[in-house]
């Protein structure tokens, strides 16, 4: 591991996380599906900037009705926490946790990463067959908004300053940019394949995660890619600490997440 990555644990298979500035605090995802064969047990831990723990479980202390299963990626927006769980978007009340919405997605079989544009419209990532993206209206109605090439098993799905709809590829080390129409503006590459996580400033420099690898991509604007840090086992779907300016990324199996100050 590159001596500028830190290690802080634990967390039961923490694939995304999430940053509130606000509070300035970090979400972790954290997934329900035991081995022991447990279901629904999904929960939200809260992270220091320093990487120790706030509190252990927060949305998901106490069940009350609670559904999630296996949430994987997530994203704020509006005071709204939102993940993606197996077939479904849930949605969170930022500032107390409780559940907001339940959206079934007709079709989907993992999603994955997902991103909320500005009005509330939900862009996630399908990694099983279909390979797509789906956009989810507010209303809660669905459509494939994107899919084919260059979507090779799709995975984080981030929005830039522009309002496009950036994602990255497990199967490949493109990094492809499509505006709300659909239309790809822009396809930039990775160093590596294998990629999880996606992380865009609002200057328009690009972090890449690989969870195959285990390195971290940065993408300046008209720039070749570079690697700035390597050996994190099982990089995944990162996010950016905005105020520390770090970037947290969960190492799944390995229960930990690692910290990169940038």
């Amino acid at each position: 591991m590159s001596d500028n990555v830190k290690v802080y644990g634990s967390f039961y298979f923490a694939e995304s996380c999430t940053f509130d500035p606000s509070r300035n605090l970090i979400l972790a995802m954290n997934s329900g599906d035991r081995s022991d064969g447990t279901k629904n047990d999904g929960y939200v831990s809260l992270i220091n900037p320093d990487g120790s723990v706030h509190t252990a479980k927060w949305i998901g202390a106490s069940r009350n009705g609670l559904e999630l299963y296996n949430p994987l990626g997530s994203a704020i927006s509006n005071s709204v926490l939102y993940t993606v769980d197996v077939d479904h978007v849930r949605s969170f009340d930022l500032t107390n946790g409780k559940p907001l919405r339940s959206i079934h997605v007709p079709g989907a079989t993992v999603l994955n990463g997902i991103a909320v544009a500005k009005d509330g419209t939900i862009y996630a990532s399908n990694s099983r067959s279909p390979e797509l993206i789906y956009k989810v209206n507010t209303d809660g109605s669905s459509s494939v908004f994107a899919e084919g090439g260059p979507l090779t098993v799709p995975n984080g799905v981030a929005m830039d300053q522009e309002g496009n709809i950036v994602v990255v590829n497990i199967g490949s080390t493109a990094v492809i940019s499509y505006n709300p129409n659909g239309e790809i503006v822009r396809v930039e590459h990775a160093v590596e394949s294998g990629n999880d996580g996606i992380v865009v400033l609002e200057e328009g420099t690009k972090y890449v995660s690989s969870v195959r690898f285990g390195s971290v991509s940065r993408i300046r604007p008209g720039e070749e890619a570079e690697i700035i840090a390597s050996g994190i086992p099982s990089a995944a779907s990162m996010c950016y600490d905005s105020i520390q300016n770090q970037l947290v990324i969960p190492m799944n199996s390995n229960y930990a997440l690692a910290f990169i100050k940038l």
